[in-house]
């Protein structure tokens, strides 16, 4: 069956298993001949022209009609002579079956008016009276013919299902490894939203920590280091627990790689299997409270206006990291002692907006050349609302300071997309 699906064009080693085969067609008609009676054993011109019409099957998959050319011109001669007819049968056939197998539907029927035209008319000619010899090689020149072209459609017919197989395992293989590629985009967004927050705000209570501890030695307060430290300490718990958290779904080689063969109705395309279940609950804009907390604590004025219900988890999600390296971003570079943050979510037109607004004189951005080696920030706040289908501008302020604001759109279809 292999041989048979096999392209022959293409087939490895076609020219030399083509002159193994003419051999061997060759040394059969010859023995047939030797074998039958006196009268029908050939000469040596009928020898001869029956062995050269075998040659050009040597080249009947290279060149399939000049081997069909090649045949018919050598036994022309041979039938001219009124040799014994049925031993050059095999070859021609051979060579018909070939052209018909490798060529196209068109070719293939005018190759058959070729061969059977002049044939009909040499019957004609010599034998008035042998009509039925006619039909009969008529038909079996008209059977090879149709024979050869079920191969070919045959051949095409697998090669087709061939091709789609490995189409969509092409498919399948790209597309996990997209979703291994998003799964790491991801995150490497949550590390470095969790780990640029929770290090921005324990250097700020750090040098709180080393201000009232040099700035007045005779003046000590205990109070205000203990509660410096308390506040780093209680950093430190939040970030180990969401690091943990994150390196659970890394250490799960399964789901994280595993792509669902099945998704359900309500995955979203591009997810990975089980990653999200794993994380716990996604924050949220419930959570923006505490998170302005831990601005105020760093030192900053962090004024919070929500004014948004039923927002979706993902889109809460989003607008919640891009809040939280907002806030970092301005805390960072804001490079004033009385910093103020606006943070404002409202809906409007089917989406939600968030606008985070401070008044510092550093650029909340992080990346411009003041600020050394650009960081990732701005970049994971604009994928973090490309994520839900939203956009995020960021850039200076009307007056001063920095401001980001993000449209997220609610519905679902923008959330899937």
């Amino acid at each position: 069956m292999s041989a048979v699906n096999r392209e022959p064009l293409t087939a490895p080693h076609r020219t030399r298993n083509d002159a193994v085969l003419a051999l061997c067609v060759a040394v059969l008609a010859l023995a047939i001949a030797l074998t039958g009676g006196e009268g029908t054993r050939p000469d040596h011109l009928s020898s001869m022209l029956l062995l050269a019409g075998h040659v050009p099957l040597v080249w009947r998959r290279r060149s399939p009609s000049v081997a069909l050319l090649g045949v018919v011109a050598c036994m022309a001669p041979y039938y001219a002579f009124d040799y014994n007819p049925a031993l050059p049968a095999p070859a021609i056939v051979l060579a018909l079956y070939t052209v018909a197998a490798t060529g196209t539907v068109r070719r293939t029927l005018l190759t058959g008016v070729a061969v059977l035209v002049p044939t009909l008319i040499s019957n004609g000619l010599t034998d008035s009276d042998g009509a039925l010899d006619a039909l009969e090689i008529s038909g079996w020149i008209i059977a090879v013919l149709v024979v050869g072209i079920a191969v070919r459609y045959y051949r095409l017919y697998v090669a087709s299902i061939v091709e789609r197989a490995e189409r969509a395992e092409r498919t399948r293989e790209e597309e996990a490894r997209r979703r291994v590629a998003e799964e790491r985009l991801r995150v490497a967004r949550d590390l470095h939203d969790l780990l640029a927050h929770s290090i921005t705000l324990i250097g700020v209570q750090t040098s709180v920590a080393a201000h009232v501890l040099t700035a007045d030695p005779e003046r000590f307060d205990r109070k205000a280091v203990a509660q410096a430290l308390d506040d780093i300490a209680g950093t430190c718990r939040i970030a180990r627990g969401e690091l943990r958290t994150t390196l659970e779904v890394l250490r799960a080689h399964d789901t994280v790689v595993g792509v669902d063969a099945d998704p359900g109705p309500g995955s979203v395309p591009g997810s990975v299997s089980g990653a999200e279940d794993m994380r716990g609950p996604l924050p949220g804009i419930d959570g923006l409270a505490a998170l302005a907390e831990t601005g105020r604590v760093a030192g900053a004025k962090v004024e919070l206006s929500v004014r948004a219900d039923d927002i979706p988890p993902s889109v809460g999600a989003a607008a919640y990291r891009i809040v939280q390296e907002a806030l970092t971003n301005a805390v960072r570079h804001g490079g004033r002692e009385d910093l103020t943050v606006r943070v404002g979510l409202w809906t409007a037109d089917g989406a939600l907006r968030v606008s985070v607004r401070d008044d510092g004189t550093g650029g909340g951005g992080g990346a411009g050349p003041s600020h050394g080696t650009p960081g990732f920030g701005l970049v994971g706040m604009r994928e973090r609302a490309r994520s839900v289908g939203g956009t995020l501008d960021a850039g200076p302020g009307p007056a001063e300071g920095f401001e980001v604001t993000a449209t997220l759109p609610l519905s679902r279809e923008d959330e899937v997309r």
